[in-house]
């Protein structure tokens, strides 16, 4: 079943979005070459129990960090740890934060000092391909709207849109329905409508869109071992326009 938000709901999980939303930024403005990524996790979990939330991921499905942290070839579900973030790595940081009943989801890739240039093109392709899934969440248009406009943007310039994970609405549980994925028909999918509350997250590889999980059964990495990106908001669809929930800035 689909959840949909009341004004007074979607205004509470604008709060766990701003939440969320900080400790991303906090995240991005943190990472330097020689921290590891447990580091980076602690710094992210301190300032969310500190706005008197609690981790989203901390836990969820026995996973052992509080926020998800995947380098270069990394796709997704990266485990915080004692491995060091090095000059030139791509760095995917996925938060959550539950706060007074509702969940935040919000991600985004960071470059560590100088990376290359097939990087840079990445990284930004990915966070445009989210803008243009975003502008299709409109009542009456349907979740395949969202997905066929991130993927043809996303293969336009080249790169390809990992089809085995997928966005998903969110509210009082972390993963609600419907699954939003990042590819599809236009006019095709769950029907749009307002108070709807998903998170959009393009996941984009620089090769194939095949992707493999590790003998951690958390990290998935891509099959070919080319570099990934993924940039998330949670959204809120109403009449009068998308609210980006977890946004800051």
């Amino acid at each position: 079943m689909i959840s949909v938000k009341n004004k007074d709901q979607i205004k509470m999980m604008r709060e766990a979005g701003r939440i969320t939303g900080e400790a991303l930024a906090l995240a991005g403005e943190s990472i330097k070459p020689g921290m590891t990524t447990k580091q980076l996790d602690t710094i992210i979990r301190r300032h969310i129990e500190k706005c008197g939330a609690k981790p989203s991921f901390l836990g969820y499905g026995g996973f052992p960090g509080s926020a998800c942290i995947s380098i270069n070839n990394e796709v997704i579900h990266g485990i915080p740890s004692a491995r060091v973030i090095e000059e030139g790595d791509i760095v995917k940081v996925d938060v959550g934060a539950f706060y007074k009943g509702f969940h935040g989801d919000s991600a985004n890739t960071f470059a560590v000092g100088k990376v290359s240039d097939e990087a840079v093109k990445l990284i930004e392709v990915t966070k445009e391909s989210f803008y243009r899934g975003i502008a299709e969440a409109k009542p009456g248009n349907r979740v395949g709207d969202i997905g066929f406009a991130v993927q043809s943007y996303v293969e336009e310039n080249g790169f390809s849109v990992v089809r085995r994970y997928v966005g998903h609405g969110v509210g009082e549980e972390l993963h609600e329905s419907p699954d939003v994925p990042n590819f599809g028909t236009k006019g095709r999918g769950v029907r749009l409508c307002s108070g709807m509350t998903i998170a959009v997250e393009p996941m984009v590889n620089i090769g194939t869109y095949e992707v493999a999980e590790k003998s951690d059964k958390w990290t998935v990495v891509t099959a070919d071992g080319k570099l990934s990106a993924h940039y998330e908001h949670t959204i809120a669809i109403t009449d009068d326009g998308v609210i980006v929930l977890t946004k800051i800035d």
